[in-house]
């Protein structure tokens, strides 16, 4: 039986929420959590100095907010340098175990390794981003694959370009406008080459990374759909090159849509209405 998810509490928590009454924000506390969403982009850590540049807060105010941080546990010190804080790790598994769609994908995650013998993963929408929710690992001892917990760009990895197309395609222009990371010589950073991938994703139902996040390391991903058609989540495979070469991708593209319209059927999607 289709199982429906709790929207408020699997997929749109993951989705930038809308925008609520001014009024009853605390300044700081967004600029807190605006600091620890920059330190998550910055695994060497930041200096007080430099998160105060970056987010356009005076430094004393910075000050103060990263000692309660601190304090708190959820950003450590190290050399001068502010780094995510144990705490969050927590924190972090709490908020996986509470996700619906990662346990119903865990078994789909399992057969999709189990058939194309490669490393499989979820990932659901993320203040913008892909947050990598759980991985399948191959058997192989040579892995290229995120960990749960990461946040994959929109631009680069084949489940951002899940979201892109389907969620965000209006960040095309915003990614080009900003110059998104040239991971590798691969990676796509124009407005026109964000756009002719967009159309490519929607025309075939799937997306590439090919060498785009990482050198000889090749990504495919296609949409998960919930009851009320919109993209929830997105399934993908990571390989390398040498094993998923571009002759495999048609072969690759079929098991990943198969596993992906599977779990869609599992969240109530009943296909285009």
């Amino acid at each position: 039986m289709p199982t429906t998810l709790s929207r408020s509490r699997s997929v749109n928590a993951t989705v930038n929420p809308p925008t609520s009454d001014e009024r009853y924000v605390i300044p700081n506390l967004r600029n807190a959590c605006r600091i620890l969403k920059l330190l998550g982009r910055h695994p060497n850590g930041l200096k007080a100095a430099e998160l105060a540049r970056e987010l356009r807060i005076p430094v004393t105010t910075t000050l103060r907010i990263m000692t309660t941080l601190h304090l708190e546990g959820l950003v450590r010190k190290h050399d001068g340098r502010f780094e995510l804080g144990p705490i969050l790790i927590q924190l972090g598994n709490a908020a996986l175990a509470g996700t619906e769609i990662r346990e119903l994908a865990l078994p789909l995650l399992q057969k999709l390794t189990d058939t194309t013998d490669e490393t499989s993963h979820l990932a659901i929408p993320c203040d913008a981003r892909a947050l990598i929710v759980a991985v399948q690992d191959s058997a192989h001892p040579l892995r290229a694959a995120s960990r749960p917990g990461f946040l994959a760009e929109l631009h680069c990895s084949s489940t951002g370009k899940i979201f892109l197309t389907y969620l965000y395609p209006q960040r095309a222009g915003e990614l080009a406008k900003e110059g998104p990371t040239q991971r590798t010589p691969l990676t796509l950073t124009t407005l026109a080459e964000l756009k002719r991938e967009i159309e490519l994703t929607q025309k075939r139902g799937f997306s590439l990374d090919n060498e785009e996040f990482n050198p000889g390391v090749r990504c495919l991903a296609a949409p998960v759909f919930d009851a009320d058609g919109q993209v929830a989540a997105a399934i993908g495979i990571t390989a390398s090159t040498v094993r998923f070469t571009k002759e495999r991708i048609p072969e690759m593209a079929e098991k990943v849509r198969t596993i992906a319209g599977e779990l869609s059927q599992l969240i109530g999607y009943t296909g285009p209405r």
